[in-house]
């Protein structure tokens, strides 16, 4: 048994691993955050609630959330959709389909701020018609949803579409057995089992618009109080040289993501132990 064991160890031991694991962690991701949480500590409780309480900052913060609670219930139910589909249809074009929810991922977000934005343009292939019907998107809250949404769009597809190839069909054929309808089963069979992977995904393209900044920057306008989002208002501090302010409010958005990500965790654990405990 000992022998079997050594011999499917394609990697060293759990040591040198994990201490390659935490070194790299510790390089790429921890040590900006230390810096970041350094940086602002030097700040003072004072200065950084007079910075981040600022009407600008404030307003930034307001466009950036609410874009992203649009873009994030958006992407809940398209990503919810398209997973459905590439998981229980066969069409003609599903390969095809299904690569495309990747290309976020590969393109570069300014390229896709740069299309998004003539589109969605007053004189663009979308924006023309839309304006001619009372509709602007591009330079409005509406246009930053609508690029927050294309850029986290494959975080909610990619969680629920394996969990949702593992539900298995004699779950369904016995509900379907005792009288339940289509939409019953999925609302009390499917939906309870893919429901954690449908938070996690939401929670995930919620914290990556947070953050967006390429995609967003060309179709917002960038109005101070306006159309400002809270990753531009930083990156104009930055060029202003006050890191201080941008030390503050990059900061607060990331404790923001942060906790965002900590209160999705703990309700994915307590629906995964809801639903181990439902027989």
């Amino acid at each position: 048994m000992a022998g079997a064991l050594t011999a499917r160890r394609v990697l060293p031991g759990f040591g040198p691993t994990m201490g390659l694991t935490l070194f790299y962690l510790s390089l790429v991701v921890l040590l900006p955050i230390v810096a970041l949480a350094l940086k602002t500590g030097e700040i003072g409780l004072a200065r950084y609630l007079d910075i981040i309480t600022g009407p600008r900052v404030l307003a930034s913060f307001r466009v950036t959330v609410t874009a992203a609670l649009l873009a994030t219930a958006i992407n809940a139910g398209i990503g919810l959709l398209l997973a459905w589909n590439l998981v229980r249809y066969d069409f003609p074009g599903k390969r095809l389909l299904d690569a495309l929810i990747d290309l976020p991922f590969a393109l570069p977000t300014a390229v896709a701020g740069i299309a998004l934005t003539a589109l969605f343009a007053p004189n663009g292939w979308f924006g023309a018609p839309l304006a001619a019907m009372g509709i602007k998107i591009a330079y409005t809250p509406l246009g930053i949803a609508i690029a927050m949404a294309f850029t986290s769009l494959p975080f909610v597809v990619r969680t629920v579409q394996p969990v949702l190839e593992d539900v298995r069909p004699e779950v369904e054929e016995a509900a379907a057995s005792r009288g339940a309808r289509a939409w019953q089963i999925f609302r009390k069979v499917i939906f309870p089992t893919i429901l954690p992977a449908f938070i996690a995904g939401c929670t995930l393209a919620f914290a990556r618009c947070l953050g967006e900044f390429g995609a967003v920057i060309f179709i917002a306008g960038n109005l101070p109080e306006q159309t400002e989002i809270a990753a531009l208002l930083i990156f104009i501090r930055l060029e202003e040289y006050d890191y201080p302010a941008a030390a503050a409010i990059a900061s607060t958005v990331l404790v923001a993501a942060l906790v965002v990500l900590l209160l999705a965790n703990w309700l994915q654990a307590r629906s995964q132990r809801h639903s181990e405990k439902t027989p």
